[in-house]
């Protein structure tokens, strides 16, 4: 789609992260735009600066330009993440980043610029994540407004000349909102069923988890279709942005948030993202939508009921549930690998990173290439003889207990979970090679991820809440259409000592076996037209630690797609397919999910 969507030329000029035309060594990271008002470039270099980041602007007239730069100082204590800028070829005489504090505009001062063309540089100094949303060139010394607040987002949209409302971007049979395996699943079953969609994934790569942004390969029960899309390429893509691509009647739009949706009643009318590398808005219509985001965005946009936390155990009399009820989540993780470099190799002082670290000396759980992780890795001082102490199932080198998060809200602390996860890596990494030096002289860093795979949000309130026991007594179901398999997988986090890393684990195999997951946990129980599908169906966090697996809600993608199928024929809702057609909706879903793998034992969520 074209970015062009101007109304109005703006009088300052804001010249944001998506229009660096030259990124050099630095990354375009648009996961937090919700959460601090834009993308940003990173200089995610891993201790070694990374080239400069240029572009060029066009002055509507020569002046003394006042220049504010928008960054964020991510360890206040420390300022890991400095950099200069060049405006016009002149150097500020100022480290941005070291503000000691977050998210905000900081004054560069002013620089004499004539008309027409000036060249911008973004300088990094440390190779420690700095970071540059934008920076705003103004013939006033008026300070921009800041945040992610609707006054922030009115001003950038003016800035850019952009108009109010959305543009269109198409009618569709169905809108697919997430491109990780289970959007770009039911993407697909949904098209290979006679259906026009539109499927929004707001990463430049298609998988989410499974992506070669992170690497973890799909487990849980394997269709054909999840086969078909989780395949990779030698570089450890996913084929699925090609198999996609081949299906004519499927748009696939990446690097779009979606921010907004209209609703008509009971009813989602249309969803509306924005191109995080352009600000552009766009709406896409539908008279089916499916959230398969992992995150209930759809939902919590229209205002549908969800779920937070893990459910008590008198709420469903389940096992495994604690005693009270617990506002806490399934945390995120990092994956990372290191690698024997051939010769000594130094490393940066990281006294901020080790303050997370603190004496911790084990990389063990590390992504060996994407889809293979819980790779071993290096171990120095009392790391390198298993603590007797520990329970065995602990001492295995998984990727997944490096995790934090889990009593923070993944919606608005997203950032600072990341952040917290590098800096436990990075000083983990340290404090390897500073207690083996002559061991270690030529470890260094090969991969840290700076996009983390995401655990749990919030789920859907379905009409039926599926529960550990239903799970666990094999429970059949009127409106039963796909099977789910893997064990309980349950994090307990915050080891005392190290907060990054977990503090036990239960992989409850139960007795092996598949179990039914209802229709009726599929669509929201408030928004007549919206299926849903992945992580967050109506499942309480119990029976969610078995559900998540990207296969698993490869199943649930094909059965929202085949029902979207039959409500937009009979001009019917989720409900009213489960109430009049489950058993043709049964024989669609078999037919998709032909050619099913039983799953293997592995120890990754």
């Amino acid at each position: 789609m074209s970015p062009t969507n101007r109304c109005e030329a703006p009088m300052n000029v804001l010249v944001d992260a998506g229009m660096f035309t030259d990124r050099g060594g630095w990354i375009f990271d648009s996961q937090f735009e919700a959460e601090m008002g834009a993308p940003y470039l990173l200089a995610h270099g891993l201790g070694v600066p990374v080239a400069d980041a240029r572009t060029t602007v066009t002055l509507p007239e020569p002046g003394t330009y006042h220049v504010w730069v928008r960054t964020k100082d991510w360890v206040p204590s420390h300022h890991p993440g400095r950099f200069t800028v060049t405006v016009g070829g002149h150097t500020f005489d100022r480290e941005f980043g070291a503000t000691g504090r977050g998210w905000g505009w900081e004054d560069a001062g002013t620089v004499d610029l004539a008309a027409g063309e000036s060249d911008i540089v973004l300088h990094d100094l440390t190779g420690f994540d700095g970071r540059c949303d934008a920076i705003l060139l103004s013939l006033d010394d008026a300070p921009p407004p800041d945040g992610a607040g609707p006054a922030a987002r009115r001003w950038r949209r003016a800035q850019r000349g952009h108009c109010a409302q959305p543009r269109a971007a198409g009618e569709f049979d169905v809108v697919v909102v997430g491109g990780g395996v289970t959007g770009s699943t039911a993407a697909l079953a949904a098209v290979r069923l006679g259906l026009r969609v539109a499927l929004i994934q707001n990463r430049p790569v298609l998988g989410g988890n499974a992506s070669v942004e992170i690497g973890i390969s799909p487990r849980g029960e394997i269709s054909a279709l999840v086969r078909e899309l989780s395949a990779r390429h030698p570089d450890g893509d996913l084929v699925a942005r090609d198999v996609l691509d081949a299906e004519p009647n499927v748009t696939v739009v990446t690097e779009h948030q979606v921010y907004g949706v209209l609703t008509e009643g009971r009813r989602v009318t249309s969803v509306d993202a924005r191109d995080t590398r352009t600000g552009t808005e766009w709406r896409f219509r539908a008279p089916i939508v499916i959230d398969c985001s992992g995150t209930a965005i759809i939902g919590l946009l229209a205002g549908a009921r969800t779920m937070f936390g893990h459910e008590s155990a008198s709420e469903y009399g389940e096992p495994l549930a604690p005693a009270e009820h617990l506002d806490e989540h399934h945390g995120h993780t990092l994956m990372f690998r290191t690698r024997d470099n051939g010769t000594p190799t130094s490393f940066p002082e990281v006294p901020w990173a080790q303050a997370i670290a603190k004496d911790y000396a084990n990389l063990s759980g590390q992504l060996v290439e994407p889809g293979v992780d819980n790779g071993p890795g290096p171990a120095a001082g009392r790391f390198r003889t298993p603590d007797p102490e520990v329970r065995r199932r602990m001492l295995v080198p998984a990727s997944h207990f490096w995790e934090y998060g889990q009593w923070l809200d993944p919606y608005t602390h997203g950032e600072e979970i990341r952040d917290h996860l590098l800096c436990a890596i990075y000083g983990t990494f340290a404090n390897v090679k500073s207690v083996e030096p002559q061991t270690y002289a030529n470890l260094t860093l090969d991969f840290v991820a700076y996009v983390a795979a995401q655990g749990e949000f919030r789920r859907y309130l379905g009409d039926y809440v599926l529960t550990e026991n239903d799970i666990r007594d094999h429970r059949e179901f009127d409106d039963g259409v796909i099977t789910n398999s893997g064990p309980f997988c349950l994090h307990y986090p915050i080891d005392e000592t190290y907060d990054f890393r977990l503090r036990d684990w239960k992989w409850d195999t139960r007795d092996g076996l598949p179990f039914e997951v209802p229709f009726r946990c599929l669509y929201s129980a408030d928004i007549d037209n919206l299926l849903v599908a992945g992580k967050h169906i109506s499942v309480t966090h119990i029976a969610g630690s078995a559900t998540k697996f990207m296969g698993n809600g490869g199943q649930h993608a094909i059965a929202a797609a085949a029902a979207a199928s039959i409500c937009l024929r009979e001009s019917i809702s989720p409900r009213d397919v489960g109430a009049e057609h489950i058993d043709e909706l049964r024989s669609v879903v078999e037919k998709l999910t032909a050619g099913s793998d039983f799953p293997s034992e592995s120890t990754q969520s």
